[in-house]
């Protein structure tokens, strides 16, 4: 059997093992163990155990749990709560300023947290019970917040980004600095066309109805400010060559947690635990899904399959833009049943030859990867976000978050499209900030 179709072959039989149910690492080391036998022998499998830990062998790693326990200290506060209730009383005189609040509230939480789930969950709690009361359509309350906690794994520090350097073996200083010019854009986008439906739907809840004294704007950023603080110590820290990324990240968790402790009096047993118990899981989930698809990429190699396909698309007589559009529907597609960090390790070693050898930056195309996984986040049968903001409002049903979701993904769409037209929007402040990349 020839490379390119035992590839299809592998590809369709790994898509039917993760849909079963089975978690995404056991899934690919069953897969890449099962060929690696039939094709290369018992021998082989001898590696496996070498290739497993040598992929965490890697100082890079250390930076994805401490940005956990940081996110993980924030979301376990009414640090959420006390964002969105901030923005709104600066905010709230601005036409259509509560949801603008909202998703401002979702894009700097998202930043501190870099969880989309826990995003929605910690703005949409406060942010959807207000919205509906002051007349804002269900599908405006709901899709704002489903696509506002998606903005956490673009925004830095993200740990999809994470993810794609250590996979890529690309700075995740420049990954950073590339996300933040497209993170406010499409935030931008999001503000617009909320502001935009809901005076199409009526226009009442757009006007300013609540107004707050400057004592009660001012009172409230003492519990708020110091996270932004941190978030902003981090950057200027690892862009000012003070430290390395992990260094940053261990004491950006430390800062937080003392934050956390002090300004929410996080301070019993049960509730650290429960930080450092939550952090464990998900690093661990985390670490072991990078392990294992460091293992398929091997297998997949040692099969010349991903050497046969990058050759195969190389030869595609096709333009480049037609070769990045087929790119972004397969991502798409990827998206709507995989996770971010699932799709990220298993496509990327196979796509960087492509899309280098096709002429493009690879931190451009870690930006625009990302806002595909993005739609895969508030698109179904996967749609986590969507999931979590119908256990927030149960009397919304899912079709109405559904199609609340729906233009959002539109402005994505048309993210995607301003990148590829102006690449500048990404690269420009990585190498304005670290210099032309070599």
């Amino acid at each position: 059997m020839d490379p390119l179709s035992l590839g299809l072959v592998i590809g369709i039989i790994t898509i039917l093992v993760l849909f079963s149910g089975i978690s995404v690492a056991i899934g690919l080391l069953t897969v890449s163990a099962i060929f690696l036998f039939i094709f290369d022998g018992v021998r082989s499998l001898e590696l496996i155990p070498e290739i497993l830990f040598g992929k965490l062998d890697s100082f890079a790693l250390l930076s994805i749990p401490m940005f956990i326990i940081m996110g993980a200290s924030i979301s376990s506060t009414r640090a959420g709560a006390d964002l969105y209730e901030a923005l709104e009383r600066w905010l709230t005189r601005v036409p259509g300023g509560l949801v603008i609040s909202n998703l401002g509230a979702c894009a700097l939480f998202a930043a501190m947290s870099g969880s989309s789930p826990a995003t929605c969950a910690a703005i949409g709690k406060m942010g959807i019970p207000e919205m509906r009361k002051r007349g804002y359509p269900d599908e405006i309350a709901t899709g704002s917040i489903a696509a506002g906690g998606t903005l956490g794994i673009l925004i830095p520090p993200s740990i999809t980004m994470i993810v794609y350097g250590i996979a890529t073996e690309t700075s995740i200083g420049r990954l950073f600095l590339a996300g933040v010019v497209p993170g406010f854009l499409l935030m931008g986008l999001f503000m617009a066309w909320s502001i935009y439906a809901t005076w199409a739907a009526g226009g009442r809840s757009a006007m300013p109805q609540t107004s707050y004294s400057w004592r009660e704007r001012l009172e409230i950023l003492p519990r708020v400010l110091p996270f932004i603080a941190i978030i902003l110590g981090v950057l200027y820290t690892m862009y000012g060559g003070v430290a390395t990324p992990s260094e940053t990240a261990a004491v950006g968790a430390l800062l937080c947690l003392i934050v956390a402790m002090i300004i929410y009096r996080l301070t019993s047993f049960s509730a650290l635990w429960n930080v450092l118990r939550d952090s464990t899981k998900e690093s661990v989930m985390i670490l072991f899904i990078i392990a294992a698809a460091g293992v398929f990429s091997y297998m997949l190699s040692s099969l010349y399959i991903t050497q046969s396909i990058a050759e195969w698309i190389s030869d595609l007589d096709v333009n480049r833009w037609t070769l990045m559009i087929a790119i972004n529907v397969f991502l798409i597609i990827a998206g709507f049943f995989l996770p971010p960090v699932a799709v990220i390790l298993m496509t990327a070693p196979i796509l960087l030859p492509v899309i280098t050898g096709a002429g493009f930056d690879p931190i451009w195309f870690a930006v625009v990867l990302t806002i595909n996984m993005e739609i895969g986040l508030i698109s179904p049968p996967v749609g986590l976000n969507l999931y979590v903001i119908n256990g927030i409002a149960p009397d919304i049903s899912l079709r109405t978050i559904l199609v609340g979701s729906l233009p959002f993904v539109a402005c994505m769409l048309i993210a995607i499209a301003l990148l590829c037209l102006f690449p500048s929007l990404a690269t420009w402040l990585p190498d304005a900030v670290m210099g032309q990349a070599l």
